[in-house]
């Protein structure tokens, strides 16, 4: 299960830190507030291909950290 995202320098998002729960988590907010980016920051974290554009403007990395409880650690 998905614990937690931690996202820094990604796109427009500074500094972030989300936290789930069990059941259903819903991501609500403006236009434009990054809630795509949180979404697409999971893929890339997961492996999907990174262009390095994403990088904040002015920053000199992005981070994407996910934290995951695992029951059977075995089958990861």
């Amino acid at each position: 299960m998905l614990l937690s995202l931690h996202v820094k320098n990604l796109a427009l998002i500074e500094e972030e830190e989300v936290t789930f729960t069990d059941g259903l988590n819903i991501l609500t907010g403006e236009t434009g507030a990054g809630k795509s980016i949180i979404i697409g920051s999971i893929n890339l974290a997961l492996g999907a291909r990174a262009d390095k554009n994403i990088i904040r403007t002015g920053a000199d990395y992005a981070l994407i950290e996910l934290t995951f409880q695992a029951d059977h650690p075995r089958q990861l």
